[in-house]
């Protein structure tokens, strides 16, 4: 176990549009939802239906599978949609919001043991903020994980500066790694920033095993954490909770309520003035399209970065484990002759082609063009350069692409979900869909180890 970390591979996109340490506003969704399809291996049940008033903490579905894990309202409000898709499946749960918020008031228990802590958790629907490696599944109350791991900073880019959205939630982040702590004997594993360690709040938490950790994105993921600090092998379980989740399991166990308000960070190249603003899980993202600089065309809203994130439109909802939105403006142009254009002064490229490694503060106003279709996969070592992980990427996608399950296996499927090789993705020369490559190996997985 390594208490510095220094991670040398990997790609920090110069993308423009970071946000200002400052919050614009308080915004108000009139419409808040909740989407089953942000946590994977769930079939849900529906609890309540159309019309039906709910509270914040009210649960909407469980999981077919295992019934105790459930899904809780955001917010009060009453039941306007329950949104399906083909096959009826279910797509989101939408509840027309209050302007002032009715919480369900849980009891809060005295003293801490594993199993008040899972109740409570199961109880309010916050169990779902726990993530399962490997696989990246919502984890399952009846296992006992190796350890907990939580990274108290993002890399993503364009992400959310997680010092500045908790610098008031010190009270509420402890309370949570101490219920957290009670679920495992392996102890709370916490990554903070090198860089900004010694100015940081998160190293005054108590109850943690602290590591600082250095470089340019991955390093901020939790799975190349756990990569380097407690690798996973066949049978592990380890648990994993996004920090701003952290705060909200805090607050359940210091207030007794559900309290899914958080600052998001509205960013991208087509944001007039990129900034944070005071919203809640599930908020629909048209309350921030008065942030948006329509007069860049086109443009794209995505509920997270411009990596992992979804492209939900406008009129889309925040997903449960995002507190970022991104607009950039849409690539939607051919361009003639090019890479071949020698001096492209406003393109970044990773593999050096322009001069833009020449200009390494610069930032880019970036789109979504591809510049470029999708080609035959190329055998190269493109994937090693920004994966700092102990895998053979390329191996492993091909592995993933054939549906080898031993091989998959062998090759750390178990290490990686769709956000620890979206840089592959990126830097890819031959347009290739990693993500989705891999989402589909996880789900084969997933059923036919069922």
């Amino acid at each position: 176990m390594s208490d510095n970390i220094r991670i040398k591979k990997g790609l920090n996109i110069p993308i423009s549009g970071a946000a200002s340490r400052s919050v614009n506003k308080e915004v108000f969704s009139d419409v808040v939802a909740i989407k089953p399809t942000d946590f994977r291996g769930i079939v849900p049940k529906m609890k309540v239906k159309e019309g039906e008033t709910v509270k914040a903490g009210t649960i909407l579905f469980a999981d077919k599978a295992n019934p105790q894990i459930q899904f809780a309202s955001p917010c009060s409000g009453v039941v306007e949609a329950v949104v399906r898709g083909e096959k009826r499946k279910l797509l989101s749960v939408r509840i027309k919001a209050d302007k002032e918020i009715d919480y369900i008031k849980f009891d809060i228990p005295k003293e801490l043991t594993n199993e008040n802590v899972k109740d409570l958790l199961l109880q309010s629907g916050l169990w779902c903020a726990i993530k399962q490696r490997p696989y990246g599944i919502v984890a399952n109350p009846d296992t006992t994980p190796k350890s907990i791991f939580i990274s108290g900073f993002n890399t993503a880019p364009l992400a959310a500066d997680l010092d500045f959205v908790l610098q008031n939630e010190f009270e509420a982040l402890q309370a949570g790694i101490n219920a957290l702590s009670k679920l495992t004997a392996g102890g709370v594993h916490l990554s903070i920033c090198d860089g900004c360690y010694a100015n940081a709040n998160l190293n005054k938490l108590q109850g943690v095993i602290q590591h600082k950790v250095s470089g340019p994105h991955p390093a901020g993921n939790v799975g190349v954490q756990i990569n380097h600090i407690s690798p996973i092998a066949k049978g592990d379980i380890i648990w994993t909770v996004d920090l701003h989740l952290v705060a909200t399991i805090g607050k359940l166990f210091t207030k007794g309520i559900y309290d899914a308000s958080q600052l998001v960070a509205v960013v991208g190249p087509a944001v007039k003035t990129p900034t944070y603003v005071k919203g809640i899980q599930g908020m629909q993202i048209s309350t921030v399209k008065y942030l948006a600089d329509e007069s860049k065309g086109t443009l794209r809203y995505i509920s997270g970065d411009v990596l992992t994130g979804e492209n939900v439109g406008v009129d889309g909802f925040l997903g449960f484990y995002k507190n970022q939105i991104t607009v950039l403006p849409e690539g939607d142009y051919y361009e003639m002759f090019g890479w071949v254009k020698p001096f492209r002064s406003k393109k970044f490229s990773f593999s050096h082609t322009y001069p833009s490694f020449l200009c390494s503060k610069k930032r880019y106003n970036m789109d979504t063009n591809l510049n470029g279709g999708v080609r035959a996969f190329v055998m190269s070592d493109v994937y090693g350069k920004v994966l700092p992980m102990d895998i053979y990427p390329t191996y492993l996608f091909k592995a993933a692409l054939a549906k080898d399950l031993e091989k998959m296996e062998q090759l750390g499927i178990y290490e990686v979900i769709e956000e620890d090789i979206a840089l592959c993705e990126y830097v890819c020369p031959s347009k290739i869909e990693i993500q989705k490559i891999i989402s589909d190996g996880i789900d084969l997985m997933i059923k036919e180890m069922a």
